[in-house]
Parts: C-alpha cells; structure tokens; sequence
C-alpha cells in the first residue's frame, strides 16, 4: 500500500516497532479522520512520516501528519510549533501524541522557496534571514526540546563507531566536534530554533508569504540556523558551491554575526549532516562533505 522508499526508511529507523507501525498505519488513518471529521487525499511524497492533504468538515484545508508515537518527534514538532505561535510557521490545528498525529494549516499555494535557488538566491537568503529573526526567541519555562549540545555530542558517537577515515575523513570531524563546541560555549543568547530550516522547508502561504514546515525543535545557539541552507538543496542542478560565498557574507549581515561564525556553523552543520547518513546506512558523502571542504580553509 505504501511506497517501498518509505517503507525501507521506517524499518530501517525504527525496526520491529516500524514495522508494527506500518501495519496499524491504515487503520490508524483511518480512525483519526473519522475523530477529527477530515476527508484525507492522497499523501504527498513520503519518507520518515505519513503526510497528506486533508479537508475539516466545514471544507477548510488541513495537512494530516502521522507518526511512531514512541519516537517522539511529532510532538516536539508540536510544542515547537506551538511556541511559533504562527510567526513565519504554520500553525497546529489538533495534535494527538498518543497516537502520533498531527493536525497542521496547510500553506497554499505551496511552492517551496527552492523555486527561487539560482538566479534569485539573494532573494531566497532575505526570506530566510526574515523568517530565523522572528522565530528565534529565548524558550519559556517549562518547553523541553532538544538541546543544541546533544547534536554536537553525535560527532563524539562518531568518532566511536568510526576509528578510521571511513566513511569520510576523520580530521573533519574531530575538526567539527570541536568547533562545535567552541561555538556552543561562546553562544551570545539561547533561542528555539528550528533546527532543520532550508529552502524545501519553507511554503509559499496566503496568510503570511512564507511559512516553515517540519521543525525538529532545538535549543541552542542562533547561528546553528544557519548551516543547513549552506549545504542545501539536494538532487538538483543548483550550483549550491558557487552560492555559498555570497549566502556566508548575507546571513551575517542580515542576522549581525561574525562572518567567521557563519563559515564554522556552516562547516559544522555540513559535517554533522554527512555524519548523521552515515549513523542511518544512507547514501555515500555527497554535497554536505563538498560543503565542509570548501569552508574548511576559511574556519577561523
């Protein structure tokens, strides 16, 4: 019933426990409209989590999102989305963490700003630089979500696993795992950040011109933002390489960072990106690693 890339990427995160998920997921689909009055379309394309188009009762639009319960990320999602209030991200309708559901607005018309990638990169930048400064801001009491640091301490489980310079050099890492942090410990404020913002992850939308989607939820130092546009996006002809020097020298003007500081969360986050495929049996080291090595010699 579901496409075998998702398939493959439950059961390869989650084992046994995505497999019985998978099992239930129709049903589950099914009980969950039927609670919430929705009319659910055909999923859009899939890999971690079940999402799709949705209709209310009363004929409004809706995205319907399901996940593992047990793994929790759905309603990190939530409460991140949550303390966005709907300032430059869409809102959460219902949410239902027992049973791994999320009821989200729907951005319309919906095109993701990797339509301006390109020729119009510097257009795309000031959108994000816009969206990071009114999303960023000290997390109240009594919001836990993943701390920046956590990230930091994959580089050391690494290290661990892989001894040797296989599955990409171990310099780079052991050179991000420091950098790492430095950066955290030298961190000016400690802001919610989205933690996964990149051009795929922010929607055309009618009640705002741009929405982000899909927060992984982080807290942490502002400028870890940064690094996931650096190395993004994938499976395209975008000339990411060539982009990066201007994007480096916008993000610091527009959010008023060191450009040293740019460069090394960039160089972080390229390496942690290549590390985090590697721990999950993803493909070979691709852009993220081109990424790390062209910012490399620029790492103060």
């Amino acid at each position: 019933m579901f496409p075998a890339d998702f398939t493959r990427t439950v059961t390869g995160n989650w084992g046994a426990d995505g497999q019985r998920w998978l099992a239930r997921l129709p049903g589950l689909i099914n009980a969950v409209a039927r609670d919430w009055g929705l009319t659910v379309g055909a999923p859009y394309p899939l890999s971690f989590n079940y999402v799709a188009p949705a209709r209310r009762a009363g004929g409004s639009p809706a995205v319907l999102k399901l996940g593992l319960p047990t793994a929790g990320h759905l309603a990190r999602e939530a409460d991140t989305l949550g303390f966005f209030a709907g300032r430059g991200a869409v809102e959460v309708l219902d949410r239902d963490d027992e049973r791994g559901a999320l009821l989200l607005e729907r951005a319309e018309p919906g095109g993701t700003l990797r339509t301006l990638v390109g020729e119009r990169d510097e257009q795309a930048t000031a959108v994000l630089v816009a969206l990071m400064r009114r999303l960023h801001r000290p997390a109240p009491d009594g919001l836990v979500l993943e701390e920046l640091t956590d990230r930091i301490g994959d580089l050391d489980a690494h290290l661990a696993r892989f001894p040797g310079d296989r599955p990409f050099p171990r310099r780079l890492v052991e050179r991000a795992r420091e950098l790492g942090a430095e950066l955290c410990a030298s961190a000016g404020r400690r802001v919610v950040l989205h933690g996964d913002l990149h051009h795929e992850n922010v929607l055309a939308a009618g009640r705002e011109p741009w929405l982000a989607i899909d927060p992984h939820g982080v807290l942490g130092d502002p400028g870890y933002e940064v690094g996931a546009v650096l190395y993004n996006p994938f499976g395209g002809d975008e000339p990411v390489l060539e982009l990066l020097p201007a994007r480096v020298e916008q993000f610091a003007d527009g959010l008023g960072m060191p450009v040293d500081r740019v460069v090394a969360w960039g160089f972080v986050q390229a390496v942690l990106s290549e590390v985090w495929d590697a721990e999950g049996g993803g493909s070979p080291p691709g852009q993220a690693l081109e990424v790390a090595l062209t910012l490399l010699p620029r790492l103060p």
